[in-house]
């Protein structure tokens, strides 16, 4: 390693030669002037804007609806469920189903 060329740096070493600048020139670098900053306030205002569409302002309204709900606890009636199932005697509404079938067709 000692015996690497160090005349070649970039600004990334801080204290290579190319690095060191004066106090007017980082300041020069920092700041804009004034017209190239009302340059880029106008560009930004044009181009860095974000429209949201709808659609996800709803399923965030939806998601914060959900968040706030109670959670509900179905095992004691999906016990009961696996429980008439397993006996036989569990019967299928079919006229529910075909109701909700009819329904999200429509």
């Amino acid at each position: 390693m000692s015996n690497m060329d160090v005349t070649n740096r970039s600004n990334f070493f801080p204290n290579s030669e190319q690095a060191k600048t004066t106090r007017a020139q980082k300041m020069s670098m920092r700041r804009n002037d004034y017209s190239r900053r009302q340059q880029l306030d106008k560009i930004s205002k044009n181009d860095a804007k974000v429209k949201i569409p709808d659609a996800v302002r709803d399923f965030s309204r939806i998601k914060k609806a959900v968040d706030a709900a109670p959670e509900i606890d179905n095992s004691e009636k999906i016990a009961r469920l696996k429980q008439q199932i397993n006996n036989g005697t569990y019967k299928v509404n079919y006229e529910a189903i075909a109701d909700k079938l009819l329904a999200t067709e429509f």
